[in-house]
C-alpha cells in the first residue's frame, strides 16, 4: 500500500487506499536441489510497461520508488544470495474454493497501519469472520474508532495520526526524507509514532476491550505489513500470523516491487524483479530496525534482530500472504508458494446510503458526470489543484462532481464554486456514486481504483506515492485508463487528454470487461478460507473441551495435557491443578536466529556487532551521567537507567503464579508501575547512571566474545558444506541449557564424525560418480570436511551450550512479558466460565473428564511447548 515507502526514514505510511492484505505457507528450508523453472504468468504486458517506463525518457519524478540500477555492484551482489525459483508441489487453490470451516472460535486482532481506505477491506473481512463464530479485533488509529464499532466489531486505538502521516508522505515521497524534514524534525516525529504505533499493536493482542473492558487474548494475528508489529507480537505469544496487502509484496520474477524503479533493464529481467523486493525491505529495514529493535527488548523482551537478517524475516519464517486484488487485473505469479493467495478485492456491503438534495439533483440534470477525488491525501497546494481541474472540465465540456477529500478542494466554502456542470461533495459511498458517474479520476489506491473497475468506469490515476503508480501501469496496461500522471506532472493538457480518452468506447469496453471478470471474485470468503486454510496445525482444540481452543499446557511428570482458558480456570477454582505447573501452550512458536552464510562472514558480521555494542556501552559510560545531569535541571530527578521499566511492563517483578492469577483485573498488575522513584541526589544517580553502563559494557564484552562470536563460527562451519552441494546438519532450536546441551553433543559427534570418514569417501564418491575429475573434487571436498566440520564440531561442543544457557539466563531475569501474558489468560478465563456457566456448562463434567484422563493417558513429550 502507498504506506510502505516511508520505511527507509523510519516511519510508515498511510495510503488513501481501500483494500486488504493476504496469507502464507511453508517452504522449504533446504533449496540447494531444488530445480530452477520459468515464470510463465500472464504479466508480460504489465512487465513490459514497467521496464519500458522504467527506461524512458521521461522526466523522472519521486513518486515514493527506489531506483534499481541492474548494472550495479550492490544488485548483481544481491542477485547471487537469492535462491532459484522453487517448483512448488502443491498448485495454487482455486479461487472459487469454499471457505472451510473451523470446529472451534478463535480471538483474532487485526492490525492495520494505514488511512481509511486502508481500514474499510478489513472491516470487510473481520465482519465475515465474525459470522463464522471467531472474535474479531480491528486495532488501528483512534480516528476510525466510530467507523469499526459502527460495523459490530470491536476496536482498540493503536495511536498514530493516518492525517499527519499523509501530510509526511506527500512531502517527501521517496524513501529517503529531504532536508527539509530532516532540519525540521520530522523524520524524529515519525519515529516517536511508529514507537508508539508498535506499543499500541502489542497491548491490542492482550488488553481488554477499553469500552467494555472485556479481557482479550488473541490466538491468531492478521495484519498489513506496514503495522509492522506483527511478526514480532506472534514471536512473543506464540501464535500464527497471516498478512494481506493490496500490492506485491513478496519476490518474484514476474514484476518489479511497486515501490522500484528499474534501470539498465537486461534481457532477462526476472532476477532484477526479484532484487528489487530484497533492495527496498534492506532499505525499510534500515531506516525501522532501531525503533523495531528497542521494542522488542524493552516491551516484548525479545533479543534484537541484526540488521542484516530484518528485512528476511517473513520469508524464512514463511508467513502466508493473501493479496487482495483481483486476479482478473493482475493473476499470481507461477513462483509464489501455495501459502500465498490472490483472492479478489475486498468489498464491504453497500451501505444504505440516501443522498443529499443536491447530489440527487445534480444526477439527474444531466448526462454522467466525470468524479476527480483525492481521498485522504494531504495535497500541498489544494487550490492550484482546484483550478486544474476546473480548466480540465471548460477544456472537455464534461460534468464533473469533485470530492472535497482531506485537502478541502474547493476552499473552505466550495458552494460558490458549484454550478450547473460541476459539484463539490463532501463524503459519500463510492459503492454508491461510481455506478452513476462515466470515469474516475483519483490517486490511485486500491480501494478507490478496485471500486472505479469493479463498476466499469474507466479510471484515470494520479498517483502521489507508494504503490500508486503501481496501480495506474496495471489500469493503463490492461486498457481501461491512459498512462498514470504523476501529481508533479499534472498539467491542464495531460488531464484534459486522459479525460477524452476515458470517454473513448475502447476505455469503456475494456473497464467493462475488467468488471465482468471481478465478478467472479469473491474476496473476503476467499481470504477467509485461505487464513483458515494456513492456520498451523499446532492450533488444536482443548482435550477437556473441544469446543475452545487449546492455550495453556499443563504438565505433570512425562503426562502433558493442553487445556482452553475455561478449562483451565474451573481446574484451578476447584484446586485441581497446579497453577505453578500451567503454562501458556504456544501453537505456533517461533524463533528468530541470525543467518550465517559461511564462517568469515559469520565471524566478522558477529565482531563487528560486538564492537559497536561495546563502543555504544562505553560511551553511554559518559554519556549516561550527563544526560542524569541535564535532565535533572529541568525535571525530578529519574530512577537510574535500567531500572525505568517499560510501558507496556504492567507487573512488578516480584508477581507470583498465585498473585497472577488471582488479579481481578489488568489493573491489579500495575501496583509496581506508578512506584515513584526514590528521591537522590543528582551525583549519586550519576554515579548510579555510570555504574550501570559500565556494568553493560562488560556484559557486552564477555557475552560477545565469549558467546555470540564463537556461536557465528561454529554456525558460518555447519552452513559450510552446504556452499558445495553437502548435506547441512540440523540440530533443532537452541531455547535453553537443554536443547542446547543436546545441540553441542549433536554437533560434536557429527561434526567430528563426518570430518573423519569424509577424507576417505568424498574422494571415492567423486571417483565413482565422475572418474578422475570427480575424484579431484571429490579430494577438495574432502579436505574441506576435515577442516569445516571438524572446526563446527569442536566449536559447536561448547557454542550451542552456552548459547543455552545464555537463553536460560535471559528467561530467568526477563519475565514480565510472560507474567503479562499469563494474567491476561487468566483474566479472560474467568470471564468467559462466567459466561459459560449462564449458557449452561457444569463444572463437574470437565472435572470427572480430567480425572478420567489423568488415569489414563500417558502423553509423550512434546518440543513444541515453551
Amino acid at each position: 500500500m502507498e504506506h510502505s515507502k516511508m520505511y527507509a526514514q523510519g516511519i510508515v505510511d498511510t495510503a488513501a487506499h481501500e483494500q486488504p492484505p493476504p496469507p502464507y505457507k511453508a517452504i522449504p528450508e533446504d533449496i540447494s536441489d531444488a530445480q530452477s523453472i520459468s515464470v510463465n504468468g500472464t504479466l508480460h504486458k504489465h512487465l513490459t510497461v514497467l521496464a519500458r517506463r522504467s527506461n524512458s525518457d521521461l522526466v523522472h519524478t519521486d513518486d515514493g520508488r527506489v531506483v534499481v540500477d541492474a548494472s550495479s555492484r550492490l544488485c548483481r551482489s544481491l542477485s547471487k544470495l537469492l535462491p532459484h525459483v522453487i517448483p512448488w508441489s502443491v498448485p495454487p487453490p482455486s479461487y472459487s474454493e469454499g471457505v472451510p470451516t473451523f470446529k472451534f472460535p478463535l480471538n483474532i486482532v487485526i492490525q492495520i497501519v494505514g488511512s481509511r481506505g486502508d481500514v474499510q477491506p478489513f472491516v470487510a473481512l473481520g465482519t465475515e469472520l465474525q459470522s463464522m463464530g471467531h472474535r474479531v479485533r480491528i486495532a488501528t488509529h483512534n480516528v476510525f474508532e466510530q467507523f469499526i464499532l459502527e460495523a459490530g466489531l470491536e476496536f482498540y486505538p493503536i495511536g498514530g495520526d493516518p492525517a499527519d502521516l499523509m501530510s509526511y508522505m506527500v512531502k517527501n515521497p521517496g524513501l529517503i526524507p529531504s532536508l527539509d524534514s530532516l532540519r525540521e524534525g520530522d523524520v524524529q516525529k515519525k519515529r516517536l509514532m511508529m514507537a508508539e504505533i508498535l506499543h499500541g499493536c502489542w497491548q491490542s493482542c492482550l488488553m481488554p476491550d477499553p469500552i467494555t473492558n472485556s479481557p482479550f487474548v488473541a490466538n491468531a494475528i492478521i495484519a498489513n505489513p506496514p503495522s509492522f508489529a506483527h511478526v514480532h507480537c506472534a514471536q512473543a505469544l506464540g501464535i500464527p500470523l497471516h498478512l494481506m496487502f493490496t500490492m506485491p509484496w513478496s519476490p518474484t520474477t514476474a514484476f518489479p516491487h511497486p515501490l522500484a524503479n528499474l534501470k539498465n533493464v537486461p534481457a532477462d529481467q526476472g532476477w532484477l524483479n526479484r532484487v528489487s523486493y530484497t533492495v527496498v525491505d534492506w532499505l525499510s529495514w534500515q531506516g525501522l530496525g532501531g525503533v523495531i529493535n528497542d521494542w522488542r527488548k524493552h516491551e516484548l523482551e525479545l533479543e534484537p534482530i541484526s540488521l542484516s537478517d530484518g528485512p528476511f524475516i517473513l520469508s524464512r519464517l514463511n508467513v502466508p500472504y493473501t493479496y487482495c486484488w483481483s486476479p482478473g487485473l493482475v493473476s499470481k505469479p507461477d513462483d509464489w508458494p501455495h501459502n500465498f493467495d490472490v483472492c479478489g478485492f475486498f468489498f464491504r456491503d453497500p451501505p444504505q446510503y440516501q443522498p443529499p438534495h443536491d447530489i440527487a439533483e445534480f444526477l439527474s440534470a444531466g448526462p454522467p458526470p466525470v468524479y476527480f477525488g483525492f481521498g485522504s491525501i494531504v495535497l500541498e497546494d489544494p487550490q492550484e489543484i482546484t483550478k486544474t481541474i476546473l480548466q480540465v472540465i471548460e477544456e472537455t465540456g464534461v460534468r464533473a462532481i469533485i470530492s472535497r477529500g482531506w485537502s478541502k478542494l474547493g476552499g473552505t466554502d466550495s458552494r460558490e464554486l458549484n454550478r450547473s456542470d460541476v459539484l463539490f461533495i463532501d463524503d459519500c459511498p463510492h459503492e454508491w456514486l461510481f455506478e452513476r458517474v462515466s470515469a474516475v479520476v483519483h490517486h490511485g489506491g486500491a480501494g478507490t481504483t478496485a471500486c472505479g473497475l469493479r463498476n466499469g468506469k474507466p479510471t484515470i490515476i494520479v498517483p502521489f506515492f507508494g504503490d500508486q503508480p503501481f496501480w495506474g501501469e496495471m489500469v493503463s496496461a490492461a486498457g481501461a485508463g491512459p498512462d498514470p500522471i504523476p501529481y508533479k506532472q499534472l498539467k491542464v493538457a495531460a488531464l484534459a487528454q486522459a479525460v477524452r480518452f476515458c470517454l473513448t468506447s475502447e476505455a469503456v469496453r475494456a473497464a467493462k470487461g475488467i468488471a465482468a471478470k471481478m465478478q467472479q471474485d469473491e474476496g473476503v470468503k476467499t481470504a477467509a478460507a485461505s487464513f483458515h486454510r494456513n492456520l498451523p496445525q499446532g492450533l488444536v482444540e482443548c482435550d477437556l473441551l473441544p469446543k475452545f481452543p487449546a492455550c495453556w499446557r499443563y504438565r505433570v511428570g512425562k503426562k502433558r495435557y493442553l487445556l482452553s482458558k475455561v478449562a483451565a480456570e474451573i481446574l484451578v477454582e476447584k484446586n485441581l491443578l497446579d497453577v505453578k505447573n500451567l503454562k501458556p501452550y504456544q501453537p505456533n512458536p517461533i524463533i528468530i536466529e541470525n543467518t550465517r552464510w559461511d564462517p568469515v562472514t559469520g565471524i566478522s558480521s558477529a565482531g563487528m556487532g560486538v564492537t559497536f555494542d561495546m563502543l555504544k556501552a562505553g560511551g553511554d559510560i559518559f554519556y549516561k551521567p550527563y544526560k542524569v545531569y541535564q535532565d535533572g535541571r529541568t525535571s525530578p530527578l529519574p530512577s537510574p537507567p535500567g531500572s525505568e521499566r517499560s510501558s507496556a511492563q504492567f507487573l512488578s517483578p516480584g508477581s507470583s503464579e498465585k498473585s497472577v492469577h488471582k488479579a481481578q483485573s489488568m489493573n491489579d498488575l500495575t501496583a509496581g508501575r506508578n512506584v515513584e522513584p526514590k528521591e537522590k541526589s543528582r551525583g549519586a544517580a550519576m554515579a548510579s547512571a555510570s555504574t550501570v553502563a559500565s556494568g553493560k559494557f562488560v556484559g557486552k564484552f564477555f557475552s560477545g566474545f565469549m558467546i555470540d562470536v564463537p556461536l557465528a563460527a561454529a554456525e558460518g562451519f555447519r552452513v559450510l558444506p552446504g556452499l558445495y552441494g553437502d548435506k547441512v546438519p540440523q540440530y533443532g532450536k537452541v531455547t535453553d541449557w537443554k536443547s542446547g546441551a543436546v545441540a553441542g553433543a549433536k554437533s560434536f559427534a557429527i561434526g567430528i564424525g563426518q570430518g573423519m570418514t569424509d577424507v576417505l569417501y568424498q574422494p571415492y564418491k567423486g571417483a565413482r560418480d565422475g572418474g578422475a575429475a570427480g575424484f579431484a573434487g571429490g579430494l577438495l571436498k574432502g579436505t574441506l570436511g576435515v577442516i569445516g566440520k571438524m572446526a563446527h564440531g569442536s566449536l559447536g561442543l561448547v557454542a550451542y551450550p552456552s548459547q543455552g544457557i545464555k537463553q536460560s539466563i535471559h528467561s530467568a531475569f526477563h519475565k514480565s512479558t510472560r507474567k503479562l501474558i499469563m494474567a491476561a489468560l487468566h483474566l479472560e478465563g474467568q470471564d468467559m466460565v462466567r459466561q459459560e456457566r449462564v449458557k449452561g456448562i457444569e463444572d463437574h463434567m470437565v472435572i470427572e473428564k480430567f480425572m478420567a484422563m489423568t488415569r489414563s493417558n500417558d502423553s509423550d513429550d512434546d518440543s513444541d511447548y515453551i
